[in-house]
């Protein structure tokens, strides 16, 4: 149920474009609440007044807002139980010798910080400027990357 601040937003589709809406919540392990909110945030962000085309995913297209993991030479999407997964970039690394300090700067501006090991620090190649992600899970946040 909605706080009252909230309100409901209903619209129609056509089948396929509900198929590629859930297509990318199961891929992305999110819910359609989550992916149109994110959506309509990011429509304030845009310096350009005019309306853009929303680009939909052919069938036959890859997902680029799922983040991929490397086993060999092949790659798969990374799927995690966690159902918050914030793209973001990295603005701060303060490396120790066992951990370290990351912070990632996602939607509007938030700046969320984790400590993990400086080992996946390196793995990750995790340095200012480069794309991660914000794996949320109750009050723990785990960093991945593409």
């Amino acid at each position: 149920m909605p706080r009252k601040e909230q309100g409901w937003i209903t619209f129609q589709t056509s089948e396929e474009e509900r198929r590629i809406l859930e297509e990318f919540c199961q891929q992305s392990q999110r819910t359609k609440t989550e992916i149109l909110r994110e959506l309509v945030r990011n429509l304030s962000q845009r310096s350009s007044p005019s309306p853009q085309p929303i680009p939909t995913k052919r069938r036959d297209q890859k997902d680029t807002d799922t983040p991929e993991i490397t086993n060999n030479t092949q790659k798969r999407p990374l799927k995690v139980s966690s159902r918050n997964l914030l793209k973001g970039v990295v603005t701060k690394v303060v490396k120790g010798e066992v951990s370290s300090q990351v912070t990632i700067k996602v939607i509007h501006e938030v700046e969320l910080t984790s400590i993990i090991t400086t080992t996946s620090v390196e793995e990750l190649e995790l340095y200012e400027g480069t794309e991660a992600y914000a794996v949320i899970k109750s009050n723990d946040i785990a960093i991945a990357k593409d």
